[in-house]
């Protein structure tokens, strides 16, 4: 932790450097991934502070939406498309993904209920072949999928896309080579960027 402290410490001691954001943020793409400490959006999109909207959660699962039971995902997700007015959405998966692996593995989560529950709520169990893969890539992409078409399904988005004001973008990023791949429709595969 103290590295951490450490560093908080001299971040803000630029202040000239951060005089830009009090102003108000204006990013063109909602990001939702993972809350793997493995993955880090800045870094693997190069992005700065401003750049991305962020919505992490386990296993970067978007829930159905539900407008009788609002949830912290979809008001996050309504407020990139409606009020920042966010131009792409990705969703982005990666290899080694705990929560896909238990999903996969049909493992017993009962020691972690909440764990246990949103999957549960959240996920549907995604078409693996090899469930013996620790990377879970076929998993995970085809989780990804889900997401995207789950997506689909919130109002604001739908009208967005089909007045083609909206982009989504399915990526998987593998942690241990660092190679971002996006699903291509017309291929209908993860290919790289």
């Amino acid at each position: 932790m103290q590295p951490l402290i450490d560093n908080a410490r001299m971040f803000g001691q630029r202040p000239e450097e951060f005089a830009r954001l009090a102003q108000g943020q204006c990013p063109d793409v909602l990001f939702i991934t993972c809350s793997d400490s493995r993955v880090v959006p800045a870094l693997i999109t190069g992005a700065r502070s401003g750049e991305l909207f962020e919505l992490r959660t386990a296993s970067n699962i978007v829930p159905p939406y539900a407008s009788d039971t609002p949830t912290g995902e979809a008001a996050t997700i309504e407020y990139a498309v409606q009020v920042l007015g966010d131009e792409h959405i990705a969703v982005c998966g990666h290899s080694h993904c705990g929560a896909v692996g238990a999903v996969v593995r049909q493992d017993d989560l009962n020691a972690v209920p909440a764990v246990r529950d949103w999957l549960a709520h959240a996920a549907d169990e995604p078409k693996c072949s090899d469930t013996s893969d620790p990377t879970v890539a076929e998993a995970v992409q085809n989780h990804v999928l889900t997401q995207l078409l789950r997506l689909r399904s919130y109002p604001c988005i739908e009208r967005r896309l089909e007045a083609g004001e909206l982009q989504l973008h399915g990526w998987y990023y593998e942690v241990h080579t660092g190679i971002v791949r996006e699903h291509r429709t017309e291929t209908d595969a993860f290919e790289g960027l």
